[in-house]
């Protein structure tokens, strides 16, 4: 009975070994592939009276995409933003949804009061004129205070922050030394604070994408995140996949596509002219179709599941329809890249969600 006994143990302890984090401090889990979705807009859709469906049915879309296989949403936090779009209140409030409905939360914390992008990293209008030394305290005491209301599964230090952030003390081309003190600081109390949070470096497009990453390569984070649009960062599907191993190899990090998306149509259903609308910006071989929009993500998907160092990805303006009615001329740039047709219904694209 003793060594039965002893033996069952081992099995056990041998369980638990080969259940533990590895050393690339990946999630413990067995769904270890990112499947994510910015919902970020989506406040915004409800207040204006927006409906989503799911086949003939009125449903959350939260729960849309969690019953299609989403395991994590993305969030972008703004510090004062106008009317609270994006602020505190309203994602800590999307965050405690999401986790309820089974989901984790990546969070693009944009250390601004608006849009952070690589041209234009403008910061809080409340610290514009501090001091190098009070501009860094004041990063360390906001990323503080969003790990205690919010405590994010995955933190995204800046947005899309191809020459830094908060510019221009922080812009890594001109004050290289102060940007990547900016970053150690929030990276500091991220670790501090929360250590089993996941901290994410973020850059738009693969363009130039090493010379970001061998900059911040003493930063210490966990995974490297990419957007990538057809439209902006070229059409070759190859040159993102070699940029995702690449970058994996050279910095032994975990490399997600943070943001992504696709048209289903060229059509356009409100008078705000969108982003995406000429075959000429379409990827050859997907069509701007249902079909092709579905085939795109998955596309992308396999790419990052094929790659040693790829993780996961996240699908950008999904929510993003025409909310403001097809008169609307201030409505959406996005809505023929969203998950939901021009009924609000839910296209083919949520399959690609599914953990296969």
């Amino acid at each position: 009975m003793k060594k039965i006994a002893c033996i069952l143990l081992i099995a056990v302890l041998s369980l638990q070994v080969s259940c533990s984090s590895d050393s690339s401090g990946s999630e413990t889990t067995t769904d270890t592939f990112v499947r994510s979705a910015d919902i970020s807009f989506l406040p915004l859709l409800e207040t204006q009276g927006a409906l989503l469906y799911n086949g003939a049915a009125q449903q959350d879309m939260v729960t849309t995409l969690k019953s299609n296989g989403c395991n994590y949403v993305r969030l972008r936090l703004w510090y004062e933003p106008e009317f609270g779009l994006s602020g505190m209140a309203e994602v800590k409030t999307l965050a405690n949804r999401a986790r309820t409905a089974g989901m984790k939360v990546w969070l693009s914390v944009h250390y601004s009061d608006s849009w952070a992008d690589p041209g234009t990293q403008t910061p809080p209008a409340d610290w514009q004129s501090l001091s190098f030394t009070d501009l860094k305290a004041a990063v360390s005491a906001y990323t503080a205070l969003v790990l205690t209301e919010i405590n994010p599964d995955i933190f995204q230090i800046g947005n899309e922050t191809n020459d830094g952030f908060l510019w221009p003390q922080g812009k890594l081309s001109t004050n290289e030394a102060q940007c990547l003190e900016l970053f150690a600081a929030a990276s500091a109390t991220i670790r501090a604070q929360s250590p089993n949070t996941k901290i994410m470096l973020h850059y738009a497009g693969t363009n130039a994408s090493d010379w970001f990453f061998n900059k911040t390569s003493l930063i210490d984070y966990d995974y490297i995140g990419l957007s990538y649009y057809p439209v902006w960062h070229g059409k070759n599907l190859t040159t993102v996949q070699n940029t995702i191993n690449s970058l994996g190899q050279a910095h032994d990090k975990k490399v997600l596509i943070a943001e992504t998306a696709y048209p289903f149509t060229l059509d356009w259903n409100d008078w705000t002219n969108n982003v995406v609308g000429l075959d000429n910006q379409l990827v050859p071989g997907y069509t701007a179709t249902p079909e092709g929009q579905k085939a795109f993500l998955l596309a992308i998907k396999n790419i990052v599941k094929d790659s040693g160092y790829g993780l996961g990805f996240s699908y950008w303006g999904g929510e993003w329809v025409s909310f403001m009615g097809d008169e609307a001329t201030n409505g959406s740039t996005w809505e023929n890249q969203a998950l939901y047709d021009f009924d609000n219904k839910a296209l083919p694209v949520m399959d690609a969600f599914n953990a296969n």
